[in-house]
């Protein structure tokens, strides 16, 4: 986010704080859409139910918060993720679906197939693609990109060092970018040639 954004993002969060209808839709606005993605990597299709369920309690305790929004947006991905783990438990079930995701450039560096697996999946429908990772690399790719944290947030939501949510998110990218090509592969293979046309 540009500094411009950050800014303004603070000063609407004060004003929602402060009890500002407007400004609380605008920050719903911005952050439930991320949080949707999110939890579509913890629970899959109850995703939405689940995130009413924690912007109800962000809806009840925000003003007991205090932070920036960066800090904000740590917070209720935090609750997001209980409100997860309580719904899971409560069904007794497990769910490995994760969601589309927004920008990977952070997380590619300079790993031209992980380049790639990110060009496609930012124009894709990532849902699809995303959709086997092992949960923890889904986690942390989703935390990083979808809700825009740094290894360090990502990690205190998780519950894991800075440079073990680097990891996973890097190896998920690793892992997508593998399938991605290997699906390419497939695909060309399949492709009738110039000759088989006429």
């Amino acid at each position: 986010m540009s500094e411009r954004r950050d800014a303004e993002l603070d000063a609407v969060l004060r004003a929602a704080l402060n009890g500002d209808e407007h400004a609380f839709r605008i920050v719903f606005r911005d952050l439930n859409p991320r949080l949707i993605h999110y939890l579509r990597a913890l629970v899959g299709a109850d995703a939405e139910d689940v995130a009413a369920e924690a912007w109800s309690s962000i809806a009840r305790d925000h003003r007991s918060f205090r932070g920036d929004y960066d800090k904000f947006r740590g917070w209720a991905s935090a609750i997001a993720r209980n409100r997860a783990i309580d719904f899971l438990r409560h069904r007794r079930r497990r769910s490995e679906v994760p969601a589309p995701v927004e920008d990977m450039i952070a997380l590619a560096g300079h790993d031209r197939e992980a380049q790639e697996a990110l060009d496609r999946v930012v124009t894709g429908d990532a849902v699809e693609m995303i959709t086997a990772l092992p949960r923890p690399m889904a986690e942390a790719v989703l935390l990083r990109v979808a809700m825009g944290m740094d290894s360090k947030q990502a990690g205190r939501v998780l519950g894991k060092s800075p440079g073990a949510v680097r990891t996973a998110a890097y190896r998920g990218l690793r892992e997508l970018a593998e399938r991605l090509k290997a699906e390419s592969d497939t695909a060309e293979a399949e492709r009738p040639s110039v000759k088989e046309k006429r």
